[in-house]
């Protein structure tokens, strides 16, 4: 539990440590070596922290925490993706999930409870919105995967339950400590951020920031995605597709990934592809194409295989590099559109079944 008190070291920068240091009357150096014991080392404890002097340790004990979200249900899926529910401390609860594949391991991270830009075919957007998570509530999850896995993840993506660009002062200092060489050590590559189109906001991200791009695009054209991502209306295509070339454009060697969700019958024909094929004419582009994942109380479904395989050839045949994405964790409703931070509530009657992480304590 947090004290209102005391400052969360979990969410300052190396420069915002620095500063809290200083504030002190420490040297500035303390506050790198702290920051290098949070994040490397993954220590929460100041009396472990030997390099630091005692007087300063009982300072930061009187100023300071260091304290994560909670674990407080683990769910392994039979591909070995786990999905984590973590207790905020107002008791809210977020989703992060893990993905381990060959030679790299994603962890799927949330920056919102819930999401406020009501995409009908998303699970997490029929929960509402309640607030935005804390810059040490976003890297806390990168924190908690980091010790339960033994090592810190080579990849993450801002993909979990909300949307990142309208949380923009809490997710770019989280995703500069991913980056940080005292920290995780993970390259701009390798960080990804998901956006439903805050124009805006992109645009202010290609200032500060310089991670990978991904966008929720899931339709050819306005009329359509309107209904699909409602914010369209807001920022149309024409406001949406420059902004993205702008974020990439400094590097001929970046590409926008395009997430395009597969639904039957609403946008998986061949004449939506040709559309598609349009709209990105002379865009450096990757698209995704995302086999739906069902939730309860949808009326959606998933496009058929071969359709899929249909709209990827023709997309190809196009020169635009396409995959289609192999879900991860959908039986433990940890895969694309699925996560809800009410999945706790419904899981409890199961509690004896999923083998629970203990509550580490700081």
């Amino acid at each position: 539990m947090t004290d209102a008190s005391k400052t969360n070291l979990l969410g300052l920068t190396k420069e915002g440590m620095e500063t809290f240091f200083a504030d002190m009357g420490a040297k500035a150096f303390h506050g790198r070596n702290v920051l290098k014991w949070i994040h490397k080392h993954g220590v929460a404890d100041f009396d472990a922290m030997t390099d630091i002097p005692q007087k300063l340790r009982d300072t930061l004990k009187a100023q300071a925490e260091i304290t994560p979200p909670r674990i407080v249900l683990a769910q392994p899926a039979s591909d070995g993706t786990i999905k984590w529910v973590l207790e905020l401390a107002d008791g809210q609860h977020i989703e992060t999930v893990y993905i381990p594949e060959e030679g790299r391991s994603t962890i799927c991270v949330s920056s919102q409870v819930g999401c406020a830009l009501d995409c009908s075919f998303c699970s997490t957007a029929q929960q509402g919105f309640n607030r935005n998570l804390s810059a040490a509530e976003i890297i806390g999850q990168v924190w908690l995967a980091a010790r339960e896995i033994g090592h810190p993840p080579t990849n993450v993506v801002m993909m979990g339950m909300g949307e990142p660009l309208a949380n923009f002062d809490n997710v770019v200092p989280a995703m500069d400590l991913m980056q940080e060489d005292l920290a995780y050590m993970i390259s701009k590559a390798r960080v990804t951020l998901s956006t439903s189109g805050v124009v805006p906001a992109l645009r202010r991200l290609r200032e500060v920031s310089d991670v990978s791009l991904a966008v929720s695009l899931h339709a050819p054209d306005n009329a359509l995605r309107d209904q699909l991502v409602p914010i369209n209306r807001k920022y149309p295509l024409e406001e949406l597709i420059p902004a993205c070339v702008d974020y990439v454009k400094h590097d001929r060697r970046r590409k926008i990934t395009w997430e395009y969700v597969m639904l039957d019958g609403v946008n998986d024909s061949i004449a939506h592809a040709k559309a598609l094929i349009r709209l990105l004419q002379g865009v450096p582009s990757k698209v995704n194409l995302i086999p739906f994942n069902p939730f309860p109380g949808t009326d959606y479904k998933t496009s058929p295989a071969d359709r899929i395989d249909a709209f990827r050839w023709r997309l190809m045949r196009a020169g635009i590099i396409t995959v289609t994405r192999k879900t991860r964790g959908d039986d433990i409703d940890a895969a694309c559109g699925q996560l809800v931070g009410k999945v706790l509530d419904r899981s409890r009657r199961h509690l004896k079944k999923i083998p629970i992480v203990q509550e580490h304590r700081p």
